[in-house]
């Protein structure tokens, strides 16, 4: 339980089908000074799920998380942004923190499974393997931040919310009498408690951060950068580069310190290699295969084919047209309709 409208609905709507619930809440690591601000675990997150526990009547408990959260998404974070690469700390929270940590903590108090309030679907396929679906709210479909759940970690789960929509959830707020009803959503990461990442980054890697060259394709210097965390791929605006035609950001050479920018139609990939493959299933799909893919959480699907490597380590995927903004660090997510198949980290 967060304190927010669907964690409270998912936990009423698990005591409404019969089970015995408990609630439980991370404490995440927040910057010192920030705690207040932390979207997760503020003292006013807190106390709204201390009332929604109570309006349910159920027990609530908050579960001290600082130590491996800094260890493992804030580290991580800090290290990817240092390498040049763009991460989604939100993947290695859900696969860490919450199915790790957390799920460990509820087994260890007899609980059976962790309920969630993510937008997800869980089905079974011919063979009685779980399968990981989109929420039926699109708009809110969370199966992207989830794609690397395994076969025993959703066998321990439920999405009570995933087949509604935010109205749907909204209602059922209300009509379960939850303080969190007309809470607004946030879309902050939780750590960096409504600042600015670059800020962040700055104060606890500043190496990630030191002034470098801006060149194009061809190696030819056209300026200087502020530092690479300042720049996302496919960026057009705040190049402070004189030019007589738009230029975006193509790639981040951290080696070199290195910011590459080209003109549009340079811009996009036809072609990314994945690394760190998992499949919901246990295994991929035989040989190469169709797929929808999605290559940032708020990304369009894009039609491509993806072909394994030696030994299943790396993937080829091929898009049918040129994809904007393919950023190393990000993940790759393969779909098969509303099905998740799986995915892994793009490195080039």
């Amino acid at each position: 339980m967060s304190g927010g409208v669907d964690s409270s609905v998912a936990a009423a709507l698990c005591q409404q089908a019969g089970h015995e619930v408990t609630g439980m809440m991370l404490r995440a690591w927040s910057e010192p000074g920030c705690e207040d601000a932390n979207r997760c675990c503020s003292p006013q997150a807190m106390t709204l799920a201390r009332r929604a526990a109570a309006a349910l009547d159920i027990p609530f408990y908050v579960i001290d998380a600082q130590a491996i959260f800094y260890e493992t998404v804030v580290r991580h974070f800090l290290a990817e942004y240092t390498a040049g690469r763009t991460p989604n700390p939100c993947l290695v929270c859900n696969r860490l923190v919450r199915w790790e940590f957390l799920l460990e903590h509820a087994l260890e108090m007899g609980a059976e499974m962790l309920a969630t309030g993510h937008y997800v679907r869980l089905g079974l396929d011919g063979e009685g393997r779980h399968l990981l679906l989109r929420g039926t709210d699109h708009g809110k479909d969370q199966s992207y931040v989830l794609h690397r759940l395994t076969q025993e970690k959703l066998h321990r789960s439920l999405f009570p919310v995933g087949e509604l929509t935010k109205p749907q959830v909204r209602v059922l707020a209300e009509k379960f009498n939850l303080p969190a009803a007309g809470q607004a959503d946030s879309q902050d990461l939780c750590f960096l408690a409504g600042g600015d990442y670059r800020a962040f980054i700055r104060r606890h890697a500043p190496q990630a951060a030191q002034p470098g060259r801006i060149t194009d394709r061809q190696g030819q210097v056209l300026g200087m950068h502020t530092g690479l965390v300042d720049y996302t791929i496919g960026q057009r605006k705040g190049l402070g580069l004189p030019s007589g035609v738009p230029l975006y950001v193509l790639a981040k050479d951290a080696a070199a310190n290195t910011l590459i920018v080209g003109v549009g139609e340079e811009l996009g990939a036809g072609v990314c290699t994945v690394n760190d493959l998992h499949w919901i299933a246990g295994e991929p799909p035989a040989g190469s295969f169709r797929a929808r893919v999605k290559t940032r959480y708020t990304a369009q699907f894009a039609a491509a084919e993806v072909t394994l490597g030696e030994g299943g380590a790396t993937a080829e995927v091929r898009f049918e047209g040129r994809v904007r903004a393919v950023t190393p660090g990000q993940a790759a997510v393969f779909y098969a309709g509303e099905v998740v198949l799986g995915g892994g980290t793009i490195v080039g």
